[in-house]
């Protein structure tokens, strides 16, 4: 397929260039209508592609012309048989590939470190997780992806299964063995499903990671957005034909996605397949050859470690992407989200994200020799603000037990619920969500029996000022449990 074509975004000059008379939405009519300070801003260019569906430019929810020619470019691109458009951002096709293949009632295996997409959709289907614990660093504080032999464990109970639901690559570029877990899955005639929202250029070239598609996935929803150069809120869900219906998968993404769909949205996914199916392999060199000069940098700054191709070589830990320049602070005696506040307010320096031990920083295509050698100039100033200490606080990353699951999460999610101190909520069925970070694991998720050791592990994190996410009392005094009734007498 000729990879230099953009049929949607041709279509959107060419009916820009010929200025129709518009009577329809949107209502800034080419941004004549608009705010004059974002006019001016933004600029007409972007103002007269923002559109609504109309014949000539194809409809997302039942495509046929430039969109479907754009979407069959896309497939051909990242070898999938199908790739749809969303403009709900990754986790829209999160939620399209659990809902396409889970009903009420059905089992789903999924790694514990979800993202929270994924608990949404198994509570809108009515699913039943089955949770894999992922690989701990004991190193590092940071979670790896889930093992072939988890897996197994998991195949072995749950043969029922309807997907096993896999991240790959993790959010720090660690991979699992993909095809070797595809493999065993499909053994079983189950399907496998790919968070692959760090992984858009691995498809593009031979020096990173295996991609999901060429790893024999049955579905992969990918951030074009996030590493891709598309933009924000533009992904895409890959997919193989074989064990799930294409229709199907049409149908729950136009029931996800609203009817007013941004054309600037996927226009820019559109030229960001034809930047990556072009030039792919030359933007990903480039990244990997920057990011590969920043960790040899910091590995020689005191005080901090940025992990590569050594930490390889478990099941956990096959393969690695080094465009995830991952930093560890822990030795300067700082914290991860010290060092993030610290890089913000001296050096104008925003990172991917920051934990107890860790700050994560992303080199893409967009980045130069100068913008990593800022990062590198913010770093050592950082190590000379805080010097490496001689008693570096021992690194402590312990996870509860996995809680027992009494409800589904939609039976507990839309069940009558009240609310109860959370110090004394042990033995009770939680209706909501909490987070913790480190290391951004549930520990809590509707349907399950909250224990003792649940509510000392999170009361530990909220009196040291960690974040706690997730339940509506954000100081974390009450919790809303699912109401029980008293026996009669």
């Amino acid at each position: 397929m000729d990879h230099n074509r953009t049929p949607l975004f041709s279509a959107l000059r060419r009916h820009a260039e010929n200025n129709p008379l518009q009577f329809h939405i949107p209502g800034h009519k080419k941004g004549v209508g608009t705010d004059a300070e974002f006019r001016n801003f933004i600029g007409d260019n972007a103002l007269s592609i923002d559109l609504i569906n109309i014949a000539p430019l194809d409809d997302l929810h039942q495509p046929t012309g430039v969109i479907e020619e754009s979407q069959k470019l896309a497939a051909d691109a990242f070898g999938a048989d199908y790739t749809f458009f969303s403009v709900q951002g990754t986790s829209g096709a999160i939620m399209t590939m659990i809902l396409s293949v889970c009903s009420p009632g059905d089992k789903i295996i999924v790694p514990r470190n979800i993202h929270k997409s994924v608990m949404s959709a198994i509570i809108f289907a009515g699913a039943r997780p089955v949770f894999i614990s992922p690989a701990r660093d004991s190193n590092l504080g940071i979670d790896h992806g889930i093992t072939t032999r988890s897996v197994r464990r998991a195949l072995e109970r749950h043969p029922d299964a309807k997907a096993v639901l896999v991240i790959n690559p993790t959010y720090f570029g660690i991979c699992a063995n993909l095809k070797e877990i595809v493999e065993l899955v499909h053994s079983y005639d189950i399907p496998v499903l790919v968070d692959e929202a760090h992984g858009v250029l691995i498809h593009f070239s031979g020096d990173l990671p295996m991609s999901a598609m060429q790893a024999g996935a049955d579905m992969a929803a990918t951030s074009v957005h996030k590493l891709g150069g598309s933009m924000t809120q533009s992904s895409v869900l890959n997919m193989k034909a074989g064990r799930i219906n294409p229709q199907r998968v049409q149908t729950i993404i136009s029931m996800l996605t609203t009817t007013s769909t941004s054309y600037i949205l996927l226009a820019s996914l559109d030229t960001s397949r034809r930047n990556l199916a072009v030039n792919g392999q030359a933007m990903a060199d480039k990244a990997i050859e920057l990011a590969q000069r920043a960790r040899e940098a910091i590995n020689a700054i005191p005080g901090l470690y940025c992990f590569g191709k050594e930490i390889l070589g478990g099941e956990a830990t096959f393969d690695l992407d080094p465009t995830k320049v991952s930093i560890h602070v822990r030795h300067l005696g700082i914290t991860g989200y010290d060092a993030e506040n610290w890089l913000r307010d001296n050096y104008n320096l925003e990172v991917e994200l920051s934990d107890m031990y860790n700050i994560l920083c992303l080199i893409t295509p967009g980045d130069t020799e100068d913008t990593v050698s800022q990062l590198l100039d913010a770093l050592r100033a950082m190590v000379q603000r805080y010097p490496q200490v001689d008693e570096v606080q021992e690194l402590v990353v312990k996870i509860p037990d996995i809680p027992q699951l009494s409800l589904t999460p939609r039976e507990a999610f839309y069940g009558e619920t009240e609310v109860v101190p959370f110090k004394e909520s042990a033995g009770r069925i939680i209706a909501e969500f909490i987070y913790v970070y480190p290391p951004g694991i549930p520990i809590l998720l509707p349907g399950e029996v909250i224990s003792q050791s649940n509510i000392d592990y999170i009361v530990d994190h909220v009196e040291v000022g960690l974040p706690v996410k997730g339940p509506e009392d954000r100081s974390i005094q009450f919790v809303k449990v699912i109401v029980e009734e008293n026996a009669i007498i």
